[in-house]
């Protein structure tokens, strides 16, 4: 089989045999299809979409690239399942419910991914903590999610090694947004971990991927689907991505409100309802709790009786990580050379973000990356962002930019200051109403 004619099918619009597309993720994984030819397929399968039954063969295919985590010889005494998210701006509800999660009896096994187009990766965060190791060897990620109960890390050369080359290909050539890819590349790493049941964080809004509730619904209904068809019990929830989740957006800022939030010391109420609410899900979905109110408020007290932040703390020491990173945060995570706050133009009403020009005034802060071999600057970002229906004015900022240089900083302020529409706060009935943040739940029929 030629892949260029594999290619053309596809291109063309021809639904695609199971070995047909076995044989492409065979070329991913040895080496053999070159970063030209997998940056076509994508392409391709861009504008053409997939077949059901074309998306269940590829994420099963990209699931078989490596090995699957067995659990049952571990004895463990609870559920093994995960969260994930299909990517948001400021998005670090898993740092958060990881932790709490394992709290509560479930066992988290979260293999998280970098960043991906404009938005922020899970493993990127936890990079920003010295000694943290996000790529350990299958035996040491089972070893701590069996002593912790959680372990956040990347997918080591063995798990999904077909989806982590072609994630790194996509972040790069224009192919994020595909609804088949984007399904297939969660699928492929979940089902490698050997779970019992998944709860997905589907995005939409200018800041997500799936940027209208038609598409967001149309990605939530295939991950759904795709799952349920490989035997994994999934639930979605649909949630708004038109605003920046919390404060901050941002490597390291991010790890330190992931550590103010289990501590207690500040906590988004936006952000808290989407880490709230997912959780809830999936602990009914587990079947360790028999009603939403009572998952809620076992999360509530996994965070009040200080559980969780020790399950994030021993998460980060078992992982290589810092002791006392949650005792003495600002010796650990690096800081930005320069600190400065972006001023709007004129007083007003927030009434529009786009967030999607956020997240890439963090790449191009240094954030995040351009190309795959990009190294990136885990101290820079914003802080303090405000949010819809806020009031700023000349003397109060929209966010705070931290920068490697007052250049790039100045480069971020004026980008900031276009992402930000202000309605005359005088004119109250044309402030923007507050969205729910929590907007559809998406279980299989």
């Amino acid at each position: 089989m030629l892949i260029q004619d594999l290619i053309c099918k596809k291109r063309d619009g021809l639904l695609l045999e199971d070995e047909e597309i076995e044989a492409f993720v065979s070329g991913i994984t040895d080496g053999s299809l070159s970063e030209g030819q997998i940056a076509a397929f994508a392409m391709a399968t861009f504008f053409t979409d997939m077949e059901p039954q074309e998306c269940i063969s590829l994420t099963k295919a990209m699931k078989n690239s490596g090995d699957t985590l067995q659990w049952q010889s571990l004895d463990l005494p609870g559920p093994v399942a995960d969260k994930h998210s299909s990517g948001g701006v400021g998005d670090k509800a898993s740092l958060m419910l990881g932790p709490m999660l394992a709290s509560c009896g479930v066992f988290v096994p979260m293999i998280s991914g970098r960043g991906l187009g404009h938005t922020g990766g899970t493993l990127d965060k936890l990079d920003s903590i010295p000694g943290y190791n996000t790529l350990p060897n299958n035996a040491k990620f089972q070893d701590v999610v069996k002593s912790v109960g959680c372990a956040i890390v990347g997918q080591t050369a063995n798990l999904a090694p077909a989806d982590k080359r072609f994630y790194a290909i996509r972040d790069v050539t224009g192919t994020v947004e595909s609804l088949p890819l984007i399904t297939a590349s969660i699928l492929s790493k979940k089902l490698s971990a050997g779970l019992d049941c998944l709860v997905m964080d589907v995005k939409t809004g200018n800041g997500a991927f799936a940027n209208t509730m038609e598409r967001a619904t149309d990605l939530a209904q295939r991950i759904v689907s795709v799952a349920g068809g490989m035997g994994l019990p999934t639930t979605v929830l649909i949630t708004d991505m038109s605003e920046v989740l919390g404060p901050n957006a941002g490597n390291a800022l991010e790890i330190m409100e992931t550590i103010n939030y289990l501590k207690g010391t500040f906590r988004d109420p936006r952000l808290h309802e989407v880490v709230i609410s997912l959780g809830a899900e999936l602990l009914l979905l587990a079947g360790t709790v028999s009603t939403n109110k009572e998952g809620r408020d076992q999360l509530n007290q996994s965070l009040d009786s200080g559980a969780a932040t020790e399950r994030f703390s021993k998460m980060v020491s078992e992982l290589g990580g810092p002791n006392d990173l949650l005792e003495a945060t600002t010796k650990y995570l690096p800081a930005a050379q320069i600190i400065c706050p972006i001023f709007p133009h004129e007083s007003g009403i927030i009434s529009e973000i786009d967030v999607r020009s956020v997240g890439n005034t963090i790449i191009e802060l240094g954030g995040g990356r351009r190309v795959a071999t990009d190294t990136i600057d885990f101290s820079v970002g914003l802080s303090e962002i405000r949010g819809l229906g806020d009031k700023v004015d000349p003397q109060t900022p929209i966010a705070m930019v931290h920068a490697r240089n007052q250049t790039e900083a100045d480069i971020a302020i004026k980008r900031v200051q276009t992402a930000f529409s202000l309605t005359d706060s005088l004119l109250t009935e044309q402030a923007p109403k507050q969205k729910s943040v929590i907007i559809e739940k998406i279980t299989a029929p």
